[in-house]
């Protein structure tokens, strides 16, 4: 996780301190030149002057923007000291690193932490971890965490009420599991290439009845394996809905990126480029190819086959077994739903579903499961990645397969030992874009330690 984001934060502080330098030498044209052309629509060099203007008016200039995390995948969040006041700034980029998104708002420190912890009745030193990295979470926060020791699993659920954190039982409550999906998309993909219905060199091109835009030539590996190019998110989405970006981008929306705003840099082409849209690409494509939607494939070929009978596609029906998500102050916030990009990140689950899913991957008769886990592509010398799934090395091997993700209102971390049938899953309501989300993963990690060392 951390080599992970590493080059992406380095992208990101580059495009913020010209963001800075500019800001604060008044050149606000220049601010309006950084932004894609979708963002120029949305915000014409007038009103860039205009709010601008009134943001250094009222604000002074900028002394320091320090990154805080990556709030929902795509906006990197700075906490940014000007001369009269501390605000939020959050801004996000395309492939070609233009600003397609910018949002201010104030910056809420976090309070020192007066937390009960009441979890007598766990194993002191996963109680110890719980509460060292939970603690800073808001009231309503509950954790679902499994734990596999040789393919044989316990629960731990948590909950924080009254400033005290306690013990529930919540392993067959729903979360959203936000870019885990992935791991599920690439599963479906190998599924298919087992059953010899595709190959992963297979271009996806065939599947579409226009030419890409500049004839670009995408493969499902490189989908599937993050080589394509793609950037993160496509230009043509709207990322003024917050609460809910993906809800209103269907095959309209993808069709119009496909054929009139797709570019692939050459420099982008067969390097590692972490992509929401390229996953959400993925699972509409495997569904054409099928001639099924993906959602039918993923309950076929994944949730019918292992048995998880509480994983879904959508909300409907099941809304008295969600846990409502919070955003960073611990409000409610409304769940996201998914169209054409589902693949992308749009599961919902339980732990003991996942469960299920990990187990499978312990039985070698599934051949799908195991194509996932071959590594595809070295990412630096501590991370490759095979089919969605991250592979980590773990005391100088590369024996850990590991996802995670966020969205507006949950937090998920699942890691693997598949040769030890050794697991961590951690599903939770803690925010995307709280600063602190970065600890779901770290728990995760330092229980698999705790786990594997025992």
């Amino acid at each position: 996780m951390i080599n992970l984001v590493l080059s992406q934060n380095e992208k990101q502080n580059e495009i913020f301190n010209i963001f800075q330098e500019n800001y604060n030498a008044g050149n606000f044209e220049n601010i309006f030149n950084s932004f894609s052309t979708e963002m120029k629509k949305a915000l014409p060099i007038e009103k860039t002057n205009q709010f601008f203007s009134g943001l250094k008016l009222q604000n002074g200039n900028i002394r320091e923007g320090i990154f805080l995390t990556f709030e929902n995948e795509s906006f990197a969040v700075y906490k940014t000291t000007f001369e009269k006041a501390t605000l939020t700034v959050n801004i996000s980029t395309d492939n070609v690193s233009l600003i397609n998104g910018l949002y201010i708002k104030p910056y809420v420190e976090k309070k020192e932490s007066t937390l009960v912890n009441g979890l007598s009745n766990f194993p002191v030193g996963i109680a110890n971890e719980i509460y060292s990295l939970t603690k800073n979470f808001p009231n309503k926060t509950q954790l679902s965490i499994a734990v596999l020791k040789n393919g044989k699993v316990k629960y731990y659920g948590i909950i924080i009420q009254n400033d005290t954190i306690k013990s529930i039982k919540n392993q067959n409550k729903i979360f959203e599991i936000g870019s885990i999906t992935k791991v599920f998309t690439s599963s479906v993909l190998a599924s298919l290439a087992i059953d010899n219905k595709l190959k992963l060199s297979d271009f996806i091109n065939d599947y579409y009845t226009t030419s890409f835009n500049n004839n670009a030539k995408i493969t499902f590996l490189e989908l599937a394996n993050h080589t394509s190019g793609l950037p993160r998110l496509p230009e043509n989405l709207d990322l003024s809905n917050e609460a809910n970006p993906y809800k209103s981008y269907g095959v309209n929306e993808l069709n119009e990126y496909l054929t009139k705003l797709l570019l692939i840099e050459n420099s982008n082409k067969n390097n590692f480029e972490y992509s929401n849209l390229g996953a959400g690409l993925l699972g509409n494509t495997v569904g054409l190819s099928q001639k099924q939607t993906f959602n039918e494939l993923l309950q076929q070929r994944i949730f019918k086959k292992f048995k998880m009978g509480n994983s879904h596609t959508s909300l409907k029906g099941f809304e008295n077994k969600i846990i409502k998500g919070l955003d960073e102050t611990g409000q409610e916030v409304s769940n996201w739903e998914f169209d054409v990009l589902f693949g992308g990140g749009g599961i919902l689950s339980t732990s003991e579903d996942l469960v299920k899913f990990a187990q499978a991957q312990f039985d070698k008769k599934n051949k799908e499961l195991e194509l996932t886990r071959r590594p595809t592509f070295d990412i630096d010398e501590d991370m490759k990645i095979g089919l969605g799934w991250f592979i980590l090395k773990s005391e100088n091997e590369f024996k850990w397969i590991w996802h995670n993700g966020g969205t507006a209102g949950y937090s998920s971390s699942m890691v693997l030992d598949v040769a030890k049938k050794n697991g961590v899953i951690i599903l939770s309501n803690v925010s995307g874009s709280n600063p602190e989300r970065g600890n779901i993963d770290e728990l995760s990690f330092r229980i698999m330690k705790q786990t594997e060392n025992q």
